[in-house]
């Protein structure tokens, strides 16, 4: 178990000899890291794992032999430690981080500077060294259907922000599987890199009642519609009247991201004039914090994960602290918030 006071060890698991040498000597520049040790495929890194202690492992999701999908199934019932996947563009990455891993790093693409990458792996690597590791609720995949709102029309004018990050992919599905086809219109932001976006909205519509897809400019935000904001675009609402669209730029980064869940909860503080509500999740840093206190000053109710079901407690520990944050519950408990709040409309 990793302690702030000493160095993070990292396990580096990947077939390729040249990512190796990339990821190894790139994070082993930085004054936090530690290469414990690198392995050339996943049964050698569960050979070498009780020998090695890692704090953090790096793995390549796609690897001959066994898959890093099935190296984590094997690796975390023994070894819960955080893994940070390293992948390419590849779907299989979202069911790694549905068997346990804590979050990923796209690679370089060819002719692209390692640079980004490295420091966005390094970013990761620090952040999972504090992590929880959550497997899979063996109960998620069964849930019954949320009992549809109905047509009550007070809630056509309510509009629903949700911001995340480490964590944030898997915590986010928790909540959408326990919501009703007609959820009033929902926006969300999740810290993600280029590409993934789309195929995380795919994903999310596949196994949730509502329609969830990726937003565009101009977007109308209605009941039953969740929208995520496209990655590297910053997403907002706009106003015209009663009707609500969102806007997404590539405009500058907003507390440190690009998409940033302070950009959205800023514009829904400043833009919404119907009820609104703010959830803010798992994550490093602050980023939604400041905006979800100025929602809640313009009148928005405010739920915040809790720290026992956080991977990372950051976001919503800065949000708690400084005021913006009304209830604090468990991501499997937060829908059930929600909906009572709705019921009250």
């Amino acid at each position: 178990m990793w302690s702030a006071n000493k160095k993070i060890r990292v396990m580096v698991v990947d077939d390729s000899i040249l990512a190796r040498t990339i990821i190894t000597q790139g994070l082993g520049k930085h004054p936090r890291i530690e290469i414990a040790g690198a392995c050339f495929n996943a049964q050698d890194a569960l050979n070498k794992v009780e020998q090695l202690k890692p704090d953090v492992i790096t793995s390549d999701v796609e690897m001959p032999g066994m898959s890093g999908m099935d190296f984590l199934k094997q690796l975390l019932p023994k070894h819960p430690l955080p893994v940070i996947l390293v992948s390419s563009l590849n779907l299989r990455v979202f069911d790694a981080l549905s068997a346990g891993a804590v979050d990923f790093v796209r690679k370089a693409e060819p002719g692209q500077s390692n640079d980004i990458f490295i420091n966005n792996l390094t970013q990761k690597v620090i952040a999972a060294a504090g992590a929880k590791v959550r497997r899979q609720s063996p109960t998620i995949a069964n849930l019954a259907a949320a009992p549809m709102l109905g047509a009550k029309a007070a809630l056509d004018q309510v509009i629903i922000g949700l911001g995340a990050s480490t964590g944030g992919t898997e915590a986010t599905l928790e909540v959408l599987k326990r919501l009703p086809a007609d959820i009033p219109g929902m926006l969300i932001v999740q810290h993600m890199p280029v590409g993934f976006t789309e195929m995380y909205a795919q994903r999310l519509n596949r196994q949730c009642q509502m329609e969830v897809r990726e937003a565009k400019s101009g977007d109308e935000v209605h009941r039953g519609l969740v929208l995520l904001a496209p990655a590297d675009y910053q997403m907002r609402i706009v106003r015209s009247g009663t009707r609500y669209t969102v806007s997404c730029t590539q405009g500058e980064k907003v507390s440190g991201h690009r998409p940033s869940v302070d950009a959205l909860f800023f514009s829904m503080a400043e833009q919404v004039r119907c009820k609104m509500c703010g959830i803010i999740m798992t994550g490093m840093g602050r980023d939604g914090a400041d905006g979800l206190l100025q929602m809640r000053r313009a009148g928005a109710f405010t739920i915040g994960q809790d720290k026992e079901s956080s991977v990372v407690y950051g976001m919503p520990m800065v949000a708690q602290n400084i005021g913006a944050v009304q209830v604090q519950a468990s991501c499997e408990n937060i829908a059930s918030v929600l909906l009572r709040q709705l019921g009250t409309l």
